[in-house]
């Protein structure tokens, strides 16, 4: 009866062990998934700021553009009033 006791008990240990390792490697695929996952997320959302600051500077360099292209104009019109028009 000793040895039947002893032999379930062992038997037991066995299977808990067996199915802890199961649970860490599980756990490990899970946490490296997730990991994976939010890496890309952090990806897409720096490439989606790259291109909204690239956007907003395009903007910003048309704007300064027209700006000046509108004082040149402004100037070109106070020397004609200035000479009278000459």
């Amino acid at each position: 009866m000793k040895k039947i006791f002893l032999s379930l008990a062992a038997l037991a240990l066995v299977a808990s062990v067996y199915s802890c390792r199961e649970t860490t490697t599980e756990n490990a695929e899970e946490t490296a998934e997730s990991v994976q996952t939010d890496a890309e997320n952090a990806m897409d959302n720096a490439a989606e700021a790259v291109d909204n600051a690239a956007d907003a500077t395009e903007d910003a360099m048309e704007d300064a553009g027209d700006a000046v292209e509108q004082a040149a104009d402004d100037t070109k019109e106070a020397v004609k009033d200035a000479t009278n028009g000459q």
